[in-house]
């Protein structure tokens, strides 16, 4: 089996478990950027640093060039950090599911 017809079973197995996977990672996206636009109006951020903020904390990055001052707000930070590891474990998960589905279908 070639390269080009790996690569195809992966990137396949790969959007289907993406398909499977989507209304989890949606849900946890809105749960992120609600926080995050709340955490923006808490400390009169504008809306491009508050998204700017909730994704670089929601990576796990956290730069620290934006860092929430009040109590409510910086509880609201370890919610979009919570939320940005069980995204990164989805996207693992997803990952490694269309690796093993490759490996499968290559020996098969």
């Amino acid at each position: 089996m070639g390269y080009r017809q790996t690569r195809y079973i992966f990137l396949k197995e790969l959007f289907h478990q993406i398909r499977v996977v989507w209304p989890i990672v949606s849900g946890i996206s809105v749960v992120m950027v609600a926080c995050g636009l709340l955490v923006g109006w808490i400390e009169g951020w504008r809306v491009t640093d508050t998204l700017y903020f909730t994704f670089v904390t929601g990576l796990t990055i956290g730069y620290g060039d934006l860092t929430p001052q009040h109590f409510s707000s910086r509880v609201l930070a370890i919610a979009i950090g919570f939320c940005g590891i069980i995204m990164t474990a989805l996207v693992a998960a997803v990952s490694v599911l269309a690796l093993r589905a490759t490996v499968i279908d290559r020996d098969s």
